[in-house]
């Protein structure tokens, strides 16, 4: 039994990365209808930045927040620059579908070149600013670390901030109207260029946050071509799409969801079959539930 409640305690931390990863996807879908690959690669920049904050300053708790900062910065360049020109020239035609995720796979390329460029294609190491040992009760281990509790706490507050902000504010409210009607925004008045922009950067910032909490709760290790952010991005997605694309709760409930069967596969059956189960849960969501456990008449409210 007690076995059984650590695993559930993984699966909520994992699920609650996953989360971040899972709502970032889900931001750019919604501001820009566009399938964002190079996620993984915008966190992973962002990571790494946190880490030269740590380097300098020797703080995570000052690197945390910048890389959330710099990953919000990072991908409004990438929407302002790149996307907003190239969504404007291929809006017609077959391309149209085809040219944002060639776009993005490309991009994860070249962040990924840009950062080998930049701290080379060693191994770095981000040392876990609290306790990753387990909590005791009598002669038994709980799976529930301080950094473990601060994850489960930052991410908690950064999902109930931005229900905030879309629920609560004329931001929120911008970019729903915009990922909707992005024409009838226009016409009243909303300036729809510079909110897709905005919501790129709130992607990028939760992006970035999940790239350090990622690194932190696992070994610390960072390199360019990371399995983990591989990993977070394809879990992310994953999670993201059984949720439903269009609902940020949606992403939540799916992440929660697959963090959960994936720890308990990880202890009951092997970690060999981490990576085909989430497929198989994204493909029973899929045909059970095409748009998701949250539909879109559903998250348009979320």
């Amino acid at each position: 039994m007690f076995q059984i409640f650590n695993t559930f305690l993984n699966g909520i931390t994992a699920g609650s990365i996953y989360a971040l990863m899972g709502i970032s996807i889900v931001l750019v879908w919604r501001s820009t209808r566009v399938v964002n690959f190079a996620q993984a690669g915008m966190a992973l920049l962002s990571t790494y930045i946190g880490y030269e904050v740590i380097q300098q300053l020797g703080s995570y708790w000052l690197a945390l927040p910048l890389a959330m900062i710099s990953g919000a910065l990072v991908a409004a360049f990438i929407e302002l620059v790149f996307m907003r020109l190239l969504l404007k020239h291929s809006s017609q035609g077959a391309i149209a579908g085809i040219a944002p995720i060639i776009a993005t796979l490309g991009l994860l390329g070249v962040i990924k070149s840009l950062i080998g460029f930049i701290w080379g294609n060693q191994d770095v190491s981000i040392e876990s600013p609290l306790s990753n040992v387990g909590f005791s009760m009598g002669s038994q281990t709980l799976a529930l670390s301080p950094m473990k509790l601060f994850i489960l706490g930052a991410v908690s507050i950064l999902l109930i901030s931005l229900t905030f902000l879309f629920q609560k504010t004329n931001l929120g409210l911008a970019l729903r109207a915009s990922a909707y009607a992005p024409e009838i925004s226009r016409l009243a008045g909303i300036r729809v260029d510079l909110v897709r922009t905005s919501g790129w950067a709130l992607a990028g910032a939760a992006g970035g946050a999940a790239g350090m909490l990622q690194t932190a709760n696992g070994n610390g290790a960072l390199a360019p071509d990371s399995l983990e952010f591989s990993l977070l991005l394809a879990f992310g997605f994953i999670a993201a799409v059984i949720g439903g694309l269009d609902s940020l709760l949606g992403a939540v409930l799916g992440a929660l969801l697959l963090g959960l069967v994936l720890a308990f596969v990880l202890t009951y059956v092997g970690g060999s079959l981490v990576f085909i189960t989430a497929f198989i849960l994204l493909l029973v969501v899929l045909i059970v539930r095409p748009a998701g456990i949250i539909s879109q008449r559903a998250g348009r409210r979320a």
